[in-house]
């Protein structure tokens, strides 16, 4: 018994210590993918979507506190490939790095958030809390290294808060709700539904490229398919939908083709902070309104059946009648 439990007690600290090394890893990974469209803004590298801050609040709502050290460890070497070898802003960077996302995670739970999205309110405090509020400390804090270092000048300071912070909260609107949605989503059962995904992937992909690389400013059709997305699969199927648009946004402006032609760097930047944030707020919130709205049915539904199988108890053969013919049909059929 005693081997039994000194090895639990192992177990533990070892789970941990993997937990911790895989989220740094994942951080760092997908930060060298989002370098890949990094542009500068006086002087400053910045990117329009930051993926590692979707990771970090993903991970912290799935694990928990004790893997803020993957974080921190994760964002040291993001950091340390942007801005070469350590310096005396690399320490202050870092730490906003990790906070902001504590930060959100602990505002998020004290909220009464609910990893499932499956509700209006979670979308509102993801997007308000989680984004908009937490992502504050992570671009004041960078920003704020860099222009006490000197590699900032003053002047230069606000631009460059903005397009860190719409970033950041860039990354949390489109990453966090993949994340949280890849784990409980199901593979569709119907051939139908096979058929109607499939052809809202190709959809999402040509009207994506149409649109982002056109010069007749066509962006607003990327609305209606995440509208749709969003209406029949809903956030498993607007979190994916708002992550390739957006990519392709993102890849267009960087290029500066389409409709994001003739503008300078920081237009650009400004256009597809609003753009995304524009779609990510549409993927998610109509996604948890129709979830809710679906799970409400789902409960009244069950309520009416309770009290059907309660009349049948007490008056055999009496609710059978009370039914309307389309439901009592499904009913049978079950």
């Amino acid at each position: 018994m005693r081997a039994v439990i000194r090895g639990e007690g192992i177990r533990g600290p070892a789970v941990t210590a993997l937990s911790i090394l895989a989220v740094a890893a994942a951080y760092y990974g997908v930060g060298q993918i989002g370098l890949l469209r990094q542009v500068t803004i006086q002087e400053a590298r910045v990117t329009p979507l930051w993926p590692p801050t979707g990771i970090a609040l993903s991970s912290l709502l799935y694990l928990g506190l004790r893997i803020w050290p993957g974080i921190a460890l994760g964002s040291f070497f993001i950091v340390a490939t942007v801005t070469g070898p350590v310096n005396l802003a690399t320490p202050g960077i870092v730490a906003g790095n990790t906070i902001a996302p504590v930060c959100a995670y602990l505002m998020l739970r004290r909220a009464g958030f609910g990893k499932e999205l499956d509700r209006l309110r979670d979308g509102v405090i993801l997007v308000f809390l989680g984004a908009m509020a937490g992502m504050l400390i992570s671009a004041t804090v960078g920003t704020a290294m860099l222009a006490l270092t000197g590699r900032l000048p003053l002047s230069h300071f606000w631009p460059v808060w903005a397009a860190w912070w719409a970033g950041d909260a860039m990354g949390v609107l489109i990453v966090t709700p993949l994340l949280l949605v890849m784990r409980r989503a199901r593979r569709p059962r119907r051939t139908a539904r096979w058929a109607e995904a499939t052809a809202l992937a190709v959809a999402c992909v040509v009207i994506g490229v149409v649109a982002t690389r056109s010069s007749l400013s066509m962006l607003y059709l990327l609305f209606p398919v995440l509208i749709w997305a969003a209406l029949r699969f809903q956030l498993a199927g607007s979190a994916p939908c708002a992550l390739v648009l957006s990519v392709l946004a993102i890849v267009a402006g960087t290029e500066g083709v389409g409709p994001f032609r003739g503008h300078t760097i920081l237009e650009i930047m400004l256009n597809l902070a609003i753009l995304n944030g524009a779609m990510a707020l549409t993927a998610l919130l109509l996604a948890s309104i129709v979830s809710e709205d679906m799970n409400i049915r789902r409960r009244i539904e069950q309520a009416c059946e309770e009290l059907a199988d309660v009349v049948d108890h007490l008056a055999p053969g009496r609710s059978a009648s009370a039914w309307p013919p389309r439901y009592r049909d499904e009913r049978d059929g079950r």
